[in-house]
């Protein structure tokens, strides 16, 4: 079975409704963003296909060894750690069919994350993967004014040996207070290989949200088509703008929970910052909880209801499938999480008609 196979299957094996964020290339971990303590020997190879013919060398690079930034695919390149057929060329050389393209260098970084004794939730683990359902409160990477605490020190504390990779093995973030699956690689050809699949868009990623909004108004909106850019005056916020990047959330499925809210399955076809928050708040149904793009209480509920939504301290929005294709076997993988406790006890709030 051939790749598109594999993911076809897996597609078709998702359930149509889970009681379903976050950030196609925004949520992708460069490997230049890079927590390597020891230096990683590299050795890639790439054989250019008809369909790369004419390409630059330091463009095609950029999408084949996903790993890296272009500002040290250029270097390896103008150090002539990249090589075409073993020869030094410019990286604005055209690729022709055939050519072999080479990657041998030695990838270094410094960096102050340190191992901690932090608990987290492994859903699988094998040679080249693990699968981690992250619990609300944690923020993936170390980062300003989160220097500690992060998914990346309780990885380095666990599994030592991923401190020889870039971000601890990370491929992909999600929001601090989103919980929810995340595939670690535990190997530098398994992390290349799983952020060229979120590149091409093969990652298969299901999220559950607690939205307002009645079922059929719910599904009026079942694709939002609509870009995301930064917002034009507050920075740490993002909007749908005309000048955004393209970003696609479809809306699987909504089930009832009560006359103004609804429990959403969500596929996010694209990974823009917030992508779900802000779609969903730009069609007018926001999720529960949402400090940034959310909204208060409506009317028509009692006041435990209320009071629940008040109460619950972050985005009700949590990630619970993902699919990928196994870097090393080939497999469509496919992994489920349960819904947090939090959310579990909001819906049986919401759900109890008889307050």
């Amino acid at each position: 079975m051939n790749h598109d196979e594999l993911m076809d299957n897996l597609v078709n094996q998702a359930p149509d409704c889970g009681i379903g964020e976050d950030s196609d290339a925004d949520d992708l971990i460069d490997a230049d963003e890079t927590t390597t303590q020891t230096p990683t020997q590299i050795h890639l190879t790439h054989s250019v296909s008809t369909e790369q013919i004419g390409i630059r060398l330091d463009k095609l690079c950029a999408d084949i060894f996903g790993g890296f930034s272009r500002a040290n695919l250029k270097k390896f390149i103008d150090e002539g750690q990249l090589t075409v057929n073993g020869k030094v060329v410019k990286p604005k050389y055209a690729v022709k069919v055939g050519d072999i393209l080479t990657l041998e260098a030695v990838h270094e970084s410094h960096s102050e994350d340190l191992p901690e004794n932090i608990d987290i939730d492994i859903i699988y683990e094998d040679e080249a993967v693990i699968i981690i359902n992250k619990p609300a409160g944690m923020v993936v990477h170390p980062g300003a004014g989160n220097r500690t605490g992060t998914l990346v020190n309780a990885l380095l504390y666990h599994f030592p040996k991923q401190a020889h990779l870039p971000r601890a093995g990370l491929v992909h973030r999600i929001d601090k207070d989103t919980t929810g699956l995340l595939v670690i690689a535990r190997t530098k050809s398994a992390q290349l290989s799983l952020i060229n699949q979120l590149k091409d868009k093969s990652v298969y990623r299901h999220y559950q949200c607690i939205a307002l909004g009645a079922v059929h108004e719910v599904l009026r909106h079942a694709q939002i088509d609509a870009p995301i850019g930064r917002h034009s005056t507050h920075r740490t916020k993002m909007a749908v703008k005309q000048t955004g990047k393209p970003a696609l959330t479809h809306i699987v499925n909504a089930k009832y929970l009560h006359e103004r809210y609804s429990l959403l399955d969500i596929h996010l076809k694209t990974g823009r910052t917030h992508q779900i928050r802000v779609h969903l708040s730009y069609v007018g149904h926001p999720l529960v909880g949402d400090p940034v793009y959310g909204t208060s209480p409506r009317s028509g509920l009692s006041d435990r209801q209320r009071c629940a939504i008040l109460d619950f301290g972050r985005q009700a929005l949590h990630a619970y499938m993902l699919g990928f294709i196994h870097p090393v076997t080939g497999e469509a993988m496919k992994f489920h999480a349960p819904l947090p406790k939090d959310m579990q006890q909001l819906i049986e709030i919401l759900n109890d008609d008889t307050q």
